[in-house]
């Protein structure tokens, strides 16, 4: 296995670890103490990663939600590894590879019962020769339901049974059916049904933004609440939903993972006005997002930018 397979492999198994350590967090400290269980299940996932990046990836970059930003594997003079928080930007800024990982995304989903919307995002980007960059592997963990979206080798992306979770998952590429899976089948991006479009949306802000959108577009659009940005965009490309628009506020962590994932299964991902999304950046903030499938973004740029006087 050449290192370039090996990069998609590993983040698959950082993501998948991380989210079996959540699951068992959500054992361990129950419910009762909403603010208790999210800090555990932040601390513990991030832990575990950094060490994780560490010890297999010596000398890589990381930026985390956790901690900000952080060197893997890098140690001091006296040989112990120096602290993963606060190290500076500059640091990952002049790096070839930079992991971008956020070890519990949607962390109010997480710490409610019986909720499955929350994830595990693991990203690495690359840089090119010509001085940028690009995305060059992600996986995206959902470990409540068992499944890991993942880029691969061959320049796609697939989905993978996970060991826990829901016993019944998704059917990749299905827009209802259930059924087990096997363990790992190709990804690809579901097309939209004519007519309609559904949307996911933020569970506690009011989608007023999208709703303009929708105003604007001839299409009978149906609003769905989902838990976190990797479960939206990880719905998107199970056929739950056609579409996510976001305009709210992110960062790098929120989207990279799940839209390394997103291009790979042939969808579009972009800014909301079809630039391009960058990541390593020295503000790591990134606003908004827009994931469908191809054929539908033209219709959807096109509705953004009628009522992009009313982003927020």
């Amino acid at each position: 296995m050449d290192a370039a397979a090996d990069d998609h492999e590993l983040a698959a198994d950082l993501a998948g670890t991380a989210g079996r350590l959540l699951l068992d967090v959500r054992d361990e400290v129950g419910f009762a103490d909403a603010r208790a269980l999210k800090d555990a299940g932040d601390l513990r996932s991030h832990e575990y990663l950094m060490a994780a990046l560490a010890e297999r990836c010596p000398g890589d970059a990381v930026l985390s939600e956790e901690g900000r930003s952080a060197a893997a594997g890098k140690r001091t003079g006296g040989g112990e590894r120096a602290p993963t928080r606060n190290t500076a930007d500059a640091e990952r800024l002049t790096a070839d590879r930079v992991w971008i990982i956020d070890p519990l995304d949607g962390t109010r989903e997480f710490s409610e019962e019986g909720r499955r919307d929350w994830a595990v995002h693991v990203a690495l980007w690359r840089r090119d020769p010509s001085g940028g960059g690009r995305l060059a592997a992600g996986a995206v963990a959902l470990p409540a339901q068992g499944l890991i979206l993942r880029t691969d080798a061959t320049g796609g992306a697939s989905l993978v049974r996970a060991d826990a979770g829901d016993p019944d998952p998704v059917t990749a590429g299905s827009r209802r059916a259930r059924g087990v899976l096997p363990r790992e089948v190709p990804l690809h991006v579901p097309a939209p049904d004519a007519g309609k479009l559904r949307v996911a949306v933020s569970r506690t802000r009011p989608p007023e933004f999208v709703q303009r959108m929708a105003d604007q577009i001839d299409l009978d659009v149906e609003m769905v609440p989902i838990g976190s940005a990797g479960a939206k965009i990880s719905a998107v490309l199970l056929g739950e939903v056609d579409a996510y628009v976001h305009a709210g506020g992110q960062y790098e962590w929120d989207s990279a993972a799940p839209a390394a994932v997103a291009l790979a299964a042939g969808a579009h991902a972009s800014r909301v006005d079809g630039a391009a999304l960058e990541y390593n950046r020295e503000d790591p903030r990134l606003p908004d997002i827009l994931v469908c499938h191809p054929l539908s973004a033209s219709t959807l740029l096109t509705g953004i930018g009628s009522v992009s006087g009313a982003l927020p």
